[in-house]
């Protein structure tokens, strides 16, 4: 049975998720501001986990859902997209976003092992679009993305952690979104110190004090207005539409990635960026518009 607002959700998805596809340029900046190394997605993930920690503390009183709960969930979200950002310092950004994307392949095996849900030819037909697009528009630099170092090794580990914390939110009860983007936070910042104790010579030394009071204003903002309403949507859509369909909208971010760069900088946009992100837009508008197989049964 459909959400009743199933498509409204998946535009706010698609959205949150093609959001995401700039993410790269705030990236860029905090790098320009003295905070290299990956030490301004550490920074991201201490500064969300401050600003929500007031609403932790008020539900914790109220006896409501904080995240805390949620170890799960949050360290395969947290801990999957920690993985993702640290791969981009250790491997090319095609092979990292490419084995990154192999989500709805994870989402499509979990459903199927852990939810006992039988697909049909219509996840075939619009996996097949989505996965296909983001062939076309990176086989030529990467024909077959066989994980060959440690960053596509993280890249490939953060999809099939992220994947399975989308399967893990259709089997919990949650207590409203709160406690999802908390979690997300809480132990995705604990997963990100572990993460960089061991990658600590690719992060390299930590910056000035300097660095981070300078770029304060810039890392709240980023997080209020940018980081945390976009991940509220990303992590809350799979509780309504299921994680296979939420893994396909995810590749909004692609596109948007792909254009912006193409825009922005030197990044070329030909045919193959036209045919890939034109399959893989029609195979997320097929992954909504089209009946599940257990919604024609009924």
């Amino acid at each position: 049975m459909r959400h009743p607002h199933h498509y409204r959700i998946s535009i706010a998805l698609a959205i949150s998720a093609g959001a995401w596809g700039i993410y790269w340029l705030p990236q860029r900046i905090l790098e320009d501001g003295g905070l290299t190394g990956g030490w301004g997605t550490i920074s991201q993930m201490v500064i969300g986990f401050l600003l929500l920690s007031p609403i932790a503390i008020w539900r914790l009183i109220k006896g409501r859902g904080t995240g805390f709960e949620l170890p799960v969930v949050g360290l395969l979200m947290g801990g999957g997209f920690i993985c993702y950002a640290l791969s981009f310092l250790l491997t090319d950004v095609i092979k990292a976003l490419i084995l990154f994307y192999m989500t709805p392949i994870w989402t499509t095996i979990f459903e199927i092992i852990f939810l006992k849900k039988k697909h049909g030819w219509q996840r075939v037909l619009t996996l097949s679009l989505a996965l296909g697009g983001l062939w076309v528009v990176f086989s030529q630099t990467t024909f077959l993305p066989l994980p060959q170092n440690a960053g596509d090794f993280l890249a490939l580990i953060g999809g099939v952690m992220f994947a399975g914390g989308m399967i893990r939110l259709e089997s919990v009860k949650i207590d409203g979104v709160f406690p999802i983007i908390f979690s997300f936070f809480f132990y995705g910042a604990l997963f990100n110190i572990v993460a960089g104790f061991f990658l600590s010579d690719y992060l390299g030394a930590v910056p000035e004090l300097q660095a981070f009071v300078s770029m304060s204003v810039f890392l709240i903002l980023l997080s209020v207005f940018y980081f945390i309403p976009t991940g509220i949507v990303i992590l809350w859509a799979p509780t309504q539409l299921g994680a296979g369909l939420c893994s396909i909208l995810f590749l909004s971010e692609i596109l948007v990635g792909v254009i912006s760069s193409s825009l922005l900088t030197d990044e070329p946009f030909g045919w193959r960026e036209i045919l890939g992100s034109t399959m893989i837009i029609i195979g997320g508008i097929l992954a909504v518009v089209l009946p599940s197989k257990t919604e024609v049964k009924s």
